[in-house]
């Protein structure tokens, strides 16, 4: 097993008598992300869907519940799409217990997609700043997420133009993973549009006076500065 597994990661690719041969060409890591269909989940939340983005962008904690486990799996698997800048799939957990050992470790993670299948972690909002009963169709904020997730006319345009992708039927889903990706990367240009390289730092940076002189509406205000954090861009 050693001896094909270093073959896999060295080459691309193995072969033995007994289990045939194996080539990572065969299985494209792009083809894999967007196996599911994040048409579906717009259409099925609509506007609402703009919360999961917002969410994603400022890396916060979604839980996501479904009393059938391949519902959630399916569901939460879909997610990283709507931040393909990251293509980070690391982000999920798309099936928590809800016990010590696994809600301890989950809460180590500074954001997180997890999915449960145990209704009783709507009443744990501990463990998450967005709550997506699938079951349901519905999505809600915790208290304390509030203030960060504060949507504005930034996150109308995004959530239209999403809205309005995945009702088109002749656009596929990598093309409306596209159309949200452009739109987010218009959303970073801006961020970055005043950030600063400093003595202190390789990379660009932002503060809050910058930010506010600008004068963005208070929500977008809002929306840059956390997501500034999330992006490492913050000057401490």
């Amino acid at each position: 097993m050693m001896e094909s597994y270093i073959s896999v990661l060295t080459k691309g690719a193995c072969q033995s008598e007994e289990n045939g041969t194996f080539l990572c060409r065969d299985y494209d890591q792009l083809k894999a992300y967007t196996s599911g269909s994040i048409k579906d989940v717009i259409l099925q939340f609509g506007m609402e869907t703009i919360i999961l983005y917002t969410a994603l962008m400022l890396k916060r904690r979604i839980v996501v519940f479904h009393p059938k486990l391949e519902v959630v799996q399916e569901f939460t698997r879909v997610l990283p799409t709507l931040v393909w800048h990251r293509q980070d799939w690391s982000v999920l957990h798309p099936y928590v217990h809800l016990i010590q050992a696994e809600t301890d470790a989950l809460r180590t993670c500074p954001g997180y997609v997890a999915g449960f299948h145990n209704s009783d972690v709507s009443n744990r909002s501990d463990l998450y700043d967005v709550y997506v009963n699938l079951a349901e169709s519905s999505i809600s904020v915790s208290q304390t997420a509030k203030e960060a997730l504060t949507l504005g006319k930034l996150h109308k345009e995004m959530g239209q133009l999403m809205v309005h992708s995945a009702e088109d039927a002749d656009k596929s889903e990598s093309q409306v993973i596209k159309d949200i990706s452009m739109k987010t990367r218009e959303i970073l240009s801006i961020l970055t549009s005043f950030a600063e390289v400093t003595n202190d730092s390789d990379r660009p940076t932002i503060n809050l006076e910058r930010l506010k002189q600008r004068k963005f509406p208070p929500a977008t205000q809002n929306f840059l500065f956390h997501l500034g954090a999330a992006e490492q861009m913050l000057l401490t």
